[in-house]
């Protein structure tokens, strides 16, 4: 396409794909794959947590000259609403959003899991009274990398959240990215909370592979603790 062509030609598609656990479907309906999308240079991979954010980066996807992998969470098709405005929305490709802003630990998410680092930070905040960031990735290829290692350079402390398989997944880059930008920042090991290595369970074994609040609260402590 255009790097091929000198720039002469484009391929504005993009693809939609449903991904991840959550609604008891059978294995191979459930994985969460997008390592293997954003480890391929030239594609960018897009994974919103909700319905506003879906629209607005889709918005952008279409329009973008360069193919677009557009991941959908299967949880959120019916568990997420909110209001979305009538007015059309676009938000950038490349940029992540703070979704919640805290000074003790970073908690890094994309897809269906941002709603878990949430629910996390909700109980570090009640049980423990840490205040925590949370950052929604809304893209992880290209990886905004500068919103991440600005968040903990205030913070010192890293975890990342995510349904792809723990080896080579998004998790290692997102925490090589945070090492090589704010190494002298940190007050302890980033951690990942994510899905085992092992092939998808089952639907009615999924929730113990899946990430869920107690386990992100857990390395949370973990960190915290260090």
């Amino acid at each position: 396409y255009r790097a091929r062509s000198q720039g002469r030609f484009h391929v504005p598609m993009v693809i939609r794909m449903p991904y991840g656990g959550g609604v008891r479907a059978l294995e191979h309906h459930s994985e969460s794959e997008e390592q293997f999308y954003a480890h391929i240079p030239g594609l960018k991979m897009v994974i919103p947590s909700g319905p506003r954010n879906a629209r607005a980066l889709l918005a952008a996807a279409i329009r973008d000259p360069d193919p677009v992998i557009f991941f959908e969470a299967k949880a959120l098709y019916h568990a997420a609403k909110e209001e979305v405005p009538e007015e059309s929305e676009i938000l950038p490709l490349g940029r992540a959003q703070v979704v919640r802003e805290g000074k003790a630990l970073t908690l890094i998410a994309y897809g269906a899991m941002v709603r878990v680092a949430l629910e996390a930070a909700e109980v570090l905040q009640a049980e423990d009274g840490v205040e925590t960031t949370v950052i929604d990735l809304l893209t992880i290829a290209p990886l905004d990398r500068d919103t991440l290692v600005s968040s903990v350079k205030q913070t010192g402390r890293a975890v990342v959240v995510h349904e792809a398989p723990r080896s080579f997944g998004p998790g290692a880059e997102i925490a090589a990215s945070i090492m090589d930008g704010a190494f002298l920042s940190l007050e302890a090991p980033v951690r990942r909370v994510t899905a085992y290595d092992v092939p998808f369970v089952g639907f009615a074994r999924e929730k113990a592979n899946v990430p869920d609040v107690s386990r992100v609260v857990a390395a949370a402590r973990d960190t915290l603790a260090f």
